[in-house]
């Protein structure tokens, strides 16, 4: 069974889907507005909270071309992203207070060495760093947990950061199918590749969302996924790129609620009969019923007894058992038959 483990906890098979709120950059720079995310995203039932560590300089080339999404040049639009790296150790303390996990998607080896020095449980690759290499291999060496992102990636883009992973001797990671489309189609959502990466690669995998709604990640933790990320913002009208395809407060709360649902349905797969709350019910099944008086003593045939309901007699299947038996006392009309009768 694949297992993927967090701070000791077991996520896999068998145990409750790790639910992540993508805080991102939609904290605006505003230290305030990154505890008020956590306090929310801790109140919808999430299980952690992701930030974003990067620099411009180190991230991106400024001559970068535009992207026809944003109307400034990206190596500006990320500079105003950065967080403030002061927060960091705040933000963990503050997460271990409210009982939430905190964690970021580190872009560069300093931001991984920090995330290690804080404690932090996991690591997250970024779909567009995932062809990095050795910054896969430099996170998978620090022994943590590590997942990775694959949007826009082929299966040997995913196997080139897996065996990193494995070549450092880590075998901790987990993947999760993602679309880098923001905000992401519905049919371009490829949910069955969870099931593909994991019979591929053997690990636990999930669905990093960016449609609108909760309808495909709900509908991914049906198909599979024990890890849902979903980008969140306090409101979709705030100002920066992230906010407008982002799920708000209540929303969150609304999907983590369905999603506890759904692992609730799933069952333990047997067919054992009626459940002790479904019992009151089998007045609403079918079973055999006198059509008439029948006499202590008399066969019983064909034309003494019918199929209806209740179902507190004998089954409908056992109608030509019962038919030629004598009645071991008076049936009343309309009463239904049980074995002791006959």
């Amino acid at each position: 069974m694949n297992v993927f483990e967090i701070n000791g906890r077991k996520i896999g098979e068998g145990f409750p889907v790790y639910v992540i709120a993508e805080i991102g950059s939609n904290h605006n720079g505003d230290y305030s507005i990154a505890l008020e995310m956590i306090d929310r995203a801790k109140e919808a039932g999430c299980d952690a909270v992701k930030f974003q560590t990067f620099r411009a300089k180190d991230h991106y080339s400024v001559y970068t071309p535009l992207h026809l999404k944003y109307d400034k040049n990206i190596h500006e639009l990320i500079k105003e992203l950065e967080i403030d790296r002061s927060w960091h150790s705040k933000l963990k303390r503050y997460c271990d207070s409210k009982g939430i996990d905190f964690f970021t998607s580190p872009c560069d080896r300093e931001s991984v060495d920090e995330m290690k020095a804080l404690g932090c449980g996991v690591l997250k690759v970024a779909s567009f760093d995932m062809t990095d290499v050795t910054l896969v291999d430099y996170m998978a060496k620090t022994g943590l947990g590590v997942i990775l992102s694959t949007g826009l990636a082929t299966m040997g883009d995913i196997e080139n950061a897996v065996n990193a992973c494995r070549k450092a001797g880590n075998g901790n990671f987990a993947l999760l199918q993602c679309t880098s489309l923001y905000p992401a189609p519905a049919h371009l959502s490829n949910l069955r590749a969870m099931d593909t990466m994991a019979r591929s690669f053997g690990c636990v995998t999930g669905y990093s969302d960016h449609t609108m709604g909760d309808h495909i990640p709900v509908a991914a933790v049906a198909m599979g996924a024990k890890i849902i990320e979903k980008h969140f913002t306090l409101s979709r009208v705030m100002q920066g790129p992230d906010h407008p395809f982002a799920m708000e407060p209540d929303e969150l709360k609304a999907m983590v609620e369905k999603i506890r649902d759904v692992e609730q349905a799933f069952g333990d797969g047997m067919k054992n009969g009626a459940r002790d709350e479904e019992k009151e019910n089998f007045s609403l099944r079918r079973s055999i019923i006198a059509a008439k008086d029948i006499a202590e003593g008399s066969v019983i045939t064909g034309d003494d007894i019918v199929i209806k309901r209740p179902g507190y007699g004998i089954l409908p299947q056992f109608k030509d058992i019962v038919t030629g038996r004598r009645a071991k006392r008076d049936i009343k009309a309309d009463e239904w038959i049980t074995w002791e009768m006959v």
